[in-house]
């Protein structure tokens, strides 16, 4: 009797502990960020605005699907403040913005905290802010980087572009008002965190040149990702450079890295009278001849060095839309046709391929 009662209180016992295993929580994986390929695509409302249409194999196609089809995951759009024609303003981007959305794909936000081109050498304020002491003008950098976070709600922004020597000048000119550049990115990115606990933040800066020393200056902001711009033209034709500083700065910030904007030419030549970037040979990158099959190497040789580095994540290809679209005569046209992703018969380029997921 008593060896009964020993299995049965055994048996019980080996129950209830199956049972507490079988109750306990499954620790979730932590998810690993999806390598980002990127198209900057911003002039796509001016210009499909004005009748142009892309091709793929001769056929009209949205853009948007071309490249969603070859395996691009995410899509750039710069936002200005308040430009003169509205266009890269806050309503048209909104629009744009849900579009990109619709199609499956991520929206990446270029903030440029100006009503027109922000690069380094322009960090203009916006007009309707050029008379605001600095206390308001940081406060109106958190009311408005809320608003666009709002109304837009990106998967990646960006606080300002290629902001080397800060933004908002004179006030948060880095060089010269540290303090107050640090300020105004703080309270930024601070609006952004309150909005949303997933947009991921990121600082860009154009080239290798001067990269240490800007880095080095942020390292207290809160951000996640550094952004680099790397164009052969001005960022030199030495890929392993990029390499090695890519590398670099990762692993010293413990950040992951992108290439938030390159661009090659599949030609030389030219769709229009608006003077082009790129139309020498020795602004090439050695072994990359302007030619389809040559933007499309130099891409793909460029995703692969990110991939080696240990915390690259991604590439965005800039100017993919910036077409001859206002004809062959026009000299307001495009200076970028020649670096565009589809060709001068408006198709899609081999480059395309690039965006595959392998």
């Amino acid at each position: 009797m008593k060896k009964f009662f020993f299995i049965l209180i055994t048996i019980s016992l080996v129950g209830c502990s199956k049972n507490e295993e079988s109750t306990s929580p499954t620790p979730t994986p932590t998810p690993t960020e999806t390598f980002i390929r990127a198209a900057d695509m911003s002039y796509l409302p001016l210009i499909e605005s004005e009748g142009t249409q892309y091709k793929y194999n001769n056929t009209v196609q949205d853009p948007i699907l071309t490249l969603k089809n070859a395996g691009c995951n995410t899509i750039r759009v710069r936002l200005w403040q308040n430009p003169s024609d509205g266009h890269c303003g806050l309503n048209e981007v909104k629009s744009f913005a849900q579009r990109i959305k619709q199609a499956g794909l991520k929206v990446w936000l270029s903030v440029h905290y100006s009503d027109t081109w922000a690069d380094p050498g322009n960090q203009t304020k916006p007009v309707a802010w050029q008379s605001f002491d600095f206390t308001t003008l940081k406060n109106t950098v958190g009311t408005y980087t809320s608003l666009v976070m709002t109304e837009i709600q990106p998967d990646i922004i960006q606080i300002g572009n290629e902001i080397n020597d800060g933004m908002l000048w004179p006030e948060g000119k880095l060089s010269t008002n540290e303090s107050q550049y640090l300020q105004l990115v703080t309270t930024a990115c601070a609006a952004v965190r309150a909005n949303s606990s997933t947009t991921k933040i990121m600082l860009h800066h154009a080239g290798m040149s001067g990269s240490d020393w800007f880095f080095s200056k942020v390292a207290t902001v809160d951000y996640d990702y550094i952004g680099l711009s790397y164009y052969p033209v001005w960022h030199g034709t030495d890929m392993n450079a990029l390499q090695t500083k890519m590398q670099s700065l990762s692993q010293l910030y413990s950040k992951k890295i992108l290439v938030a904007e390159t661009a090659y030419p599949f030609t030389l030549g030219w769709n229009d009278w608006t003077n082009n970037i790129v139309g020498l040979q020795n602004q090439l990158v050695p072994g990359y001849d302007a030619t389809a099959d040559g933007q499309k190497n130099f891409l793909l040789d460029l995703k692969n060095r990110i991939k080696q580095v240990p915390n690259g994540l991604g590439f965005c290809y800039w100017g993919a839309e910036w077409l001859a679209f206002r004809g062959p005569t026009s000299t307001n046209g495009s200076s970028w046709e020649n670096q565009a992703l589809w060709d001068f018969n408006n198709n899609a380029l081999p480059a395309m391929s690039v965006f595959n997921a392998n």
